[in-house]
């Protein structure tokens, strides 16, 4: 036989949230999450609260009716009892109890508890043993046969000289405290019953049902604080998110109204700060842009004129320079002049396709052609076809629709930058994949060093920084990407495995590029 514990199922298995996604779900279901913690919570302090006072109140009620029928019938008890004697005892007990439904044994001198019914469950030892040690009323909540039943233990002492009867009862829960047997000696007799708490259990459980079924109605109203709450965080957010999206695609412009002093409004009126800095610092360099655009763009201009001029002059000088008739020391100077010349020519003229570029006012005038037509005329132009430093591996046709005039250029710049920077042989190598068409431009030089290969194109970049005088303006890497890019195609630059640069131009194929601008 052990102790009767009633049970108290919990909701946290009724109630098991998979994780949730999205903002508006995590704070919906934090909301309920929330709300049920307090109902189960608030549940469970009720529940014990009544619990204990059903528990408590049957167990006061049963130790006042058995004080009260052995109050009537132990006076007329012959001491010391026989065993007839105390089965007859425990038999108007019985009868006595009616509806509780006792069963109840007596022992004389801790003698064995004699029962009137055969069937009465086993009473306690331990109930036994804190009733002869205390002397006192005893009660205990057992389980027998799956059953909850509450035993009681009453010593019964006389009361008076003339060897009258009575009880000394307490209602604590195990050995109670003190009782009012000190108003006479113990006569030996000890009664117990035991009797069934199926009813009291009954109410418990029904208490958990009324819990259980509250709990949905509970967490159904509190969906709708839960999505009101969700809509009246996420309504700012979601305005914040739209004014994000529009700043991210260049409406500078925009600002969201703020109202409130909650930390979402705040954060609103950050966002417009923000958005105000963003806009007035976007104009400035707008204005900065186009000012340094327009300034080189003037500044070339205005030097085609009188660079004009300087290279009629130093086509001159050259042919004085050729016939000897000039001196040595006139004759190399000659020779400088003329070559600087030509450079800042085509220094300003770079500047002026830069400009273009800038303005948004490079044409582009697209024709089909087979891009193995264009590696061997930029070859034939620039006098590298009969180079040995310079092959062509041109073995299949590539069709492609660009415009052959950049795209000249750029495969000249990268031929140019590879046998000025690298070693040669240079091979220029055509290739088909698929809707592609690529042309490497690869040398046997040392390579681009690694941190530079992020900067290659980028405007007057010198990857040795020790020698900002060279013979290029470090514009031509910058022009032959842009123009790649006009001709809706990519310049990309890397390391060979075992050494030198290579440059890829990948174009789309004449069947998958745009018509004609």
């Amino acid at each position: 036989m052990r102790r009767f514990r009633l049970p108290l199922r919990s909701a946290a298995s009724v109630f098991r949230p998979h994780a949730p996604r999205g903002l508006r779900v995590r704070l919906v279901v934090a909301f309920l999450l929330a709300a049920a913690f307090g109902a189960l919570l608030t549940a469970g302090l009720t529940f014990h609260r009544a619990r204990a006072a059903i528990l408590d109140r049957a167990e006061e009620t049963a130790v006042a009716d058995l004080r009260t029928q052995l109050d009537s019938l132990a006076p007329d008890l012959t001491l010391p009892p026989t065993a007839e004697d105390l089965r007859g005892l425990t038999r108007q007990i019985d009868q006595a109890g009616g509806a509780r439904a006792w069963h109840a044994s007596a022992s004389y001198r801790g003698g064995e508890p004699v029962a009137a019914s055969p069937g009465t469950p086993p009473v306690p030892d331990e109930l036994r043993r804190a009733v002869q040690d205390s002397g006192r009323a005893v009660h205990q909540r057992t389980e027998h046969d799956g059953r909850p039943w509450l035993a009681l233990g009453m010593p019964v002492a006389y009361t008076d000289d003339s060897g009258d009867t009575g009880t000394g009862t307490d209602t604590g829960t195990g050995a109670d405290e003190d009782t009012d047997a000190d108003a006479g000696s113990l006569s030996g007799l000890t009664v117990y019953a035991v009797f069934p708490l199926e009813d009291d259990r009954a109410d418990i459980d029904a208490l958990v049902t009324a819990a259980e079924a509250g709990a949905v109605p509970a967490l159904a109203l509190a969906l709708v604080p839960a999505l009101f709450a969700a809509r009246s965080v996420l309504r700012p957010v979601r305005r914040l998110r739209h004014g994000a999206e529009r700043i991210a695609a260049g409406e500078l412009d925009t600002r969201l109204d703020a109202s409130g002093r909650d930390e979402l409004a705040d954060l609103t009126r950050s966002f417009n700060t923000m958005a105000e800095t963003l806009e007035r610092d976007a104009a400035e360099l707008r204005r900065l842009e186009a000012g340094a655009r327009r300034f080189a763009a003037d500044v070339a201009h205005e030097l085609r004129t009188p660079l004009a001029a300087m290279a009629a002059v130093t086509e001159v000088l050259d042919e004085d320079a050729a016939s000897g008739v000039l001196p040595a020391d006139t004759e190399d100077a000659v020779r400088l002049i003329s070559e600087e010349v030509r450079a800042l020519a085509r220094t300003v003229e770079d500047l002026m396709e830069v400009s273009r570029f800038d303005a948004k006012a490079a044409p582009v005038h697209r024709e089909d052609v087979d891009l193995r037509t264009l590696v061997t005329k930029t070859l034939q132009l620039r006098g590298w076809a009969h180079d040995e430093r310079v092959r062509a591996d041109l073995p299949e046709p590539a069709p492609v629709r660009v415009d052959p005039r950049r795209i000249d250029v750029v495969l000249g710049n990268l031929v140019a930058n590879a046998l000025h920077h690298g070693r040669p042989p240079v091979t220029v190598a055509v290739r088909v994949r698929g809707d592609r068409v690529e042309v490497t431009v690869t040398d046997r030089g040392p390579g681009i060093p690694d941190d530079a290969l992020a900067y290659v194109f980028d405007r007057f970049y010198k990857a040795d920084a020790a020698r900002p005088r060279s013979g290029g303006s470090g514009l031509g890497l910058a022009i032959a990407r842009e123009n790649a890019a006009l001709n809706d195609g990519s310049l990309t630059a890397a390391n060979q495995p075992d050494g030198g640069a290579v440059f890829t131009l990948t174009l789309p194929s004449a069947a998958s590029s745009p018509g004609t601008t």
